[in-house]
C-alpha cells in the first residue's frame, strides 16, 4: 500500500504540502511534498548513521545490498504495475530494468567482498635510508560521508531510488538521501519500502537511507547545499544539472557533483562499411534511435556519413526504417513538450532539411530525421545540443578531412561509435585520438543504447556529457566517486582499518 509519505530515518512522515502525480494511465495520486525541514532531518539522520555504517565490515555491507535486492524482487509485480502506469513504459522493459537494478546491487556486493576497490598501498619503512629515513606509510580508500542522489526520469528503477548511484554509495559505506523524481513517486516509494525492510532485517542504522519527494527546484537546492552532504549523484537534464553543480561549487565547503547530463552520441559511418552494409546499419540505427521513444542518454541522435550515392542510399533506408515506427508514450508531459520544441528548433536551423517529419500529440512522440551539410553543421554549434527523444540528425560530409573536423568540434559525449569494415581501418585510426578525447565509451560496429553493468564499463565523459570526466555512473568503478584516499604514517596496527593490518 502506498502511503504518499517520505521515509526519513526509519519513519514514514509527511511534509507540509502535497503534489499530485501525473501518470501515463489512470488517475493521479497525492504525495507529500517535503520542505527544507524534512531535508534537514534526513541529512542529519544520514550523518548519524555514517559513524556506524562506515565502520561495518565489508561482508555486512554486502549482505545488506543483497537483502535490498531480495526485497525489491518480492515487490516485483507491484513495481511493474505502478511503474507502467506512472511512466507508460511497457511491462517487459520494467521487468528487465528491475533485473538490472537487483543485478547491480548484487554486483556491488560481490565487488566489495574483494579489496581491489580499496586501492591498498604500503610503503615499508626504511629506517636506514640515506640521507633521510622513510616512514611506514599505508593507504586505503575511505567513505566520504552522506551522499545525495537524484532519481532519473527515464529509469524509474535502475537510475533512481535504489539505482546505481545509491547502490555504489551504500557499497562504499556512505548513507544516502534520495530526492525522488516526481514522474514516478509511487514507484520510488515502493522501492524505498524495500530498502526499509532490508534495513530492519539487517539491523543497520535507519538513517542509512532516506527518501524525500516533491516538485520544484527548492527541494533539490536545499539538499545539495546542506552542510552535511559530502557528494551528489545526478542523472538528468543539462540545465537542471548545471544549476545544481553551480550550487555545489558555491558552497562554503564545495563538494563534488557527479552529474550525467546528456549526449548526442555520434555515429561515424565510414565509407567501406556504408558501401557494404548501409541498409543494415540504417535499420540498426532506426531501432536504437527509437527504442523507448528515444528516452535514453545513449540515444544515437547524430550520424555522420559521406556525400555520394552510398550515403544517399543510407539516408533513404534510414527514412524507411524510422518511418515504420509509430508514436510512443513519453515519460512525462514536460519531456514531450521539450521534445516538440527541440524538433522545431532543429527544423528551423539554417541548411537543415527534413527527411522525416511527424505530428506529436500531447504525451505521444513520433520520430523525426533531419539532414544537414557538414559546412552548415560546423557553422551552428546548437545543432549538437541534445533533443531528448526519437530525433536524429544526419550530417553529410565532403570527405574524411571534414569528418575529422566535425569530430574535433564535438562537445563531450557519453559514447562515440564507429561503423567500419576492414577497408576503413586507416580512417578509423585517424579518428581514434579525437574520439578518445570526446567520449567515455567508444564502440565499433554496434549501437550505444544498452549499457552493460560490469567492471570495465565507463558511463560518463567530458562535459557536458558529465560534470566529472574521471567518473562513471555505471559499473563497479562508480564506487570510487564516494571514496577518498587516506594515508596512515607510522600508525599503530590497532588503530588501522582491518584491511591495512
Amino acid at each position: 500500500m502506498l502511503t504518499g509519505k517520505h521515509l526519513i530515518g526509519g519513519e514514514w512522515v509527511s511534509g507540509p504540502g502535497f503534489f499530485r502525480s501525473s501518470p501515463a494511465t489512470g488517475e493521479g495520486a497525492a504525495f507529500s511534498s517535503a520542505s527544507v525541514a524534512e531535508v534537514d532531518r534526513a541529512v542529519k539522520a544520514a550523518e548519524e548513521a555514517f559513524w556506524s555504517y562506515s565502520a561495518l565490515d565489508r561482508a555486512a555491507r554486502a549482505a545488506f545490498l543483497e537483502r535490498i535486492a531480495v526485497e525489491i524482487e518480492a515487490r516485483g509485480a507491484e513495481l511493474t504495475a505502478t511503474g507502467s502506469a506512472e511512466t507508460g513504459l511497457p511491462t517487459a522493459r520494467l521487468e528487465g530494468e528491475r533485473g538490472r537494478t537487483t543485478g547491480q546491487l548484487r554486483l556491488f556486493a560481490a565487488h566489495i567482498r574483494k579489496t581491489d576497490f580499496l586501492d591498498l598501498r604500503h610503503d615499508v619503512a626504511l629506517p636506514d635510508r640515506k640521507p633521510l629515513p622513510r616512514p611506514d606509510i599505508r593507504m586505503i580508500e575511505r567513505p566520504v560521508g552522506p551522499v545525495a542522489v537524484f532519481g532519473a526520469s527515464n529509469f524509474p528503477l535502475a537510475f533512481s531510488t535504489a539505482g546505481g548511484d545509491t547502490a555504489s554509495a551504500l557499497a562504499a559505506g556512505c548513507p544516502v538521501v534520495v530526492k525522488g523524481h516526481p514522474a514516478h513517486p509511487g514507484t520510488g516509494e515502493i522501492v524505498a519500502q524495500a530498502v526499509d525492510a532490508a534495513i530492519r532485517a539487517c539491523g543497520v542504522h535507519p538513517g542509512v537511507f532516506s527518501l524525500v519527494q516533491g516538485v520544484g527546484n527548492d527541494l533539490g537546492a536545499a539538499l545539495v547545499q546542506h552542510p552535511l552532504v559530502t557528494a551528489v549523484g545526478f542523472t538528468g537534464s543539462l540545465g537542471g544539472g548545471r544549476a545544481l553543480f553551480d550550487l555545489c561549487a558555491r558552497r562554503a565547503v564545495p563538494i563534488p557533483f557527479y552529474g550525467e547530463l546528456g549526449s548526442v552520441n555520434p555515429m561515424f559511418l565510414l565509407p567501406a562499411a556504408v558501401a557494404a552494409r548501409g541498409a543494415a546499419i540504417a535499420a540498426g540505427w532506426a531501432g536504437s534511435l527509437t527504442q523507448g521513444a528515444g528516452q535514453f542518454c545513449t540515444n544515437p541522435g547524430l550520424v555522420l556519413v559521406m556525400e555520394g550515392p552510398d550515403g544517399d542510399a543510407f539516408v533513404a533506408a534510414a527514412k524507411e526504417a524510422v518511418a515504420a515506427v509509430g508514436p510512443q508514450v513519453m515519460l512525462t508531459d514536460g519531456i514531450a513538450a521539450a521534445f516538440r520544441q527541440g524538433a522545431e528548433r532543429i527544423a528551423a536551423a539554417k541548411g537543415v532539411r527534413a527527411v522525416l517529419t511527424s505530428t506529436c500529440d500531447r504525451r505521444n512522440a513520433a520520430p523525426y530525421v533531419f539532414e544537414v551539410s557538414g559546412d552548415d553543421w560546423l557553422a551552428d554549434h546548437t545543432l549538437g545540443h541534445e533533443v531528448f527523444g526519437p530525433l536524429g540528425v544526419i550530417v553529410r560530409l565532403r570527405d574524411a578531412a571534414q569528418m575529422i573536423a566535425v569530430a574535433r568540434g564535438l562537445e563531450g559525449q557519453l559514447t562515440c561509435t564507429l561503423q567500419m569494415d576492414e577497408g576503413d581501418t586507416a580512417l578509423a585510426a585517424r579518428l581514434m585520438p579525437v574520439l578518445e578525447r570526446k567520449a567515455g565509451r567508444i564502440l565499433a560496429n554496434g549501437f550505444p543504447t544498452g549499457v552493460e553493468v560490469s567492471e570495465a564499463m565507463v558511463h560518463g565523459g567530458p562535459y557536458p556529457a558529465s560534470t566529472n570526466f574521471g567518473a562513471t555512473s555505471v559499473g563497479t568503478l562508480a564506487i570510487r566517486r564516494w571514496l577518498r584516499p587516506v594515508s596512515y604514517q607510522n600508525m599503530p596496527a590497532a588503530l588501522l582499518p582491518d584491511e591495512l593490518q
